[in-house]
């Protein structure tokens, strides 16, 4: 969920963050603008004996005002970062506004390079981490690209050895499978960085941003009442971020990188970490847009993942799933992209 004015998508690679092939599509997804791997990666985790095996599909909206419009989408998938066999990269970018495509793109190569270079990364992820999102978003007001109302959102996950690092900016969102007795629970792995959060409805406030609905800053409802509901009841008209005196920029997120203009009342780039440490229990990781989760929750998505064995029939699937349910919902669909990795062989030895 973007700002007032839409968002869109982009590509595949054939093992880390190259070119997108086409993959043959059945029903729905057919002649949509779908990208997908036509085989499944793998990655070995050496220190620890385990492989991950991973897919990713990435599908461009459907917008009827505006047909061509561009999948503002992008990924990166970067295996034996910094030439290490224990250290991978997967991350799903989000871009919105009138040149998200292109901050897209240059958040998903500037933030992995910025990764590789850190000669700290693995003594301090986190610090890494940090350091990385700052510096990107800061070459990117810096760069030819306009940001003052385009940005992008990021969910990305570091894999060292055998523990998790999930750094997010924004709402799209990283979740995990695990195994419980002859249950899979869905772990969520990232928290949407959205208004709806009281803490960052509060932090944005003290930067000066009014949080309203776009009912309320229209006049249609009253904007005093500064409530409203949850996300999977009040998707429709959520509370968004304008200036004091203005209709802009409208962002339904509290952090991107760029969107240089609701920067200034509260929009940040730092991301929040969270580390897990993978046990025999944890069986596969969703890195997706927020295409995906507008109407499919987290445990509805791992349980779509568990039916299939191979990842590219369930990143199908739930495309599929997910376009199904915007057209039901809405007279359009967001950009939808999907990363499933498979963890194979981890023991507890």
């Amino acid at each position: 969920m973007g700002c007032v004015h839409g968002k869109c998508c982009s590509r595949y690679p054939p093992s880390s963050d190259g070119e997108m092939q086409d993959y043959e599509m059945e029903g729905s997804l057919r002649g949509q603008g779908t990208h997908m791997q036509r085989t499944v990666e793998c990655a070995s985790v050496a220190s620890h004996r385990f492989r991950l095996e991973y897919s990713v599909l990435t599908q461009r909206g459907y917008y009827p005002d505006s047909q061509d419009k561009e999948n503002q989408d992008s990924f990166s998938i970067r295996t034996q970062l910094q030439g290490n066999p224990n250290l991978h990269f997967f991350g799903v970018f989000d871009g919105h506004g009138q040149f998200g495509t292109q901050c897209s793109n240059f958040v998903k190569d500037k933030l992995v390079e910025k990764l590789s270079d850190d000669h700290t990364l693995l003594e301090d992820p986190i610090k890494a981490y940090n350091s990385a999102f700052i510096a990107t978003n800061s070459e990117l007001h810096d760069s030819d690209i306009d940001d003052s109302m385009s940005g992008t959102t990021a969910i990305t996950v570091l894999i060292i050895g055998d523990t998790l690092y999930v750094a997010n900016v924004g709402d799209s969102r990283a979740v995990i499978a695990v195994k419980d007795g002859n249950r899979i629970i869905a772990e969520n792995l990232s928290y949407d960085q959205t208004p709806f959060r009281k803490d960052e409805c509060e932090r944005v406030k003290l930067c000066g941003a009014r949080v309203l609905s776009v009912d309320q800053v229209e006049g249609l409802k009253d904007p005093n009442i500064q409530s409203w509901g949850d996300e999977e009841t009040e998707g429709g008209d959520p509370p968004r971020i304008w200036v004091q005196n203005g209709m802009y920029p409208g962002t339904a997120f509290t952090r991107s990188v760029g969107d240089s203009t609701a920067e200034k009342i509260g929009v940040i780039a730092v991301p929040e970490v969270l580390t897990v440490q993978l046990t025999p229990s944890h069986l596969f990781l969703v890195v997706a847009s927020d295409g995906v989760f507008e109407f499919l929750s987290s445990q509805t998505v791992v349980n779509m993942v568990a039916r299939y064995k191979d990842p590219r029939d369930a990143c199908a699937a739930i495309a599929a799933e997910s376009y199904k349910l915007w057209l039901e919902h809405e007279n359009r669909t967001d950009d939808i992209t999907i990363i499933i990795v498979h963890i194979k062989d981890l023991s507890s030895v």
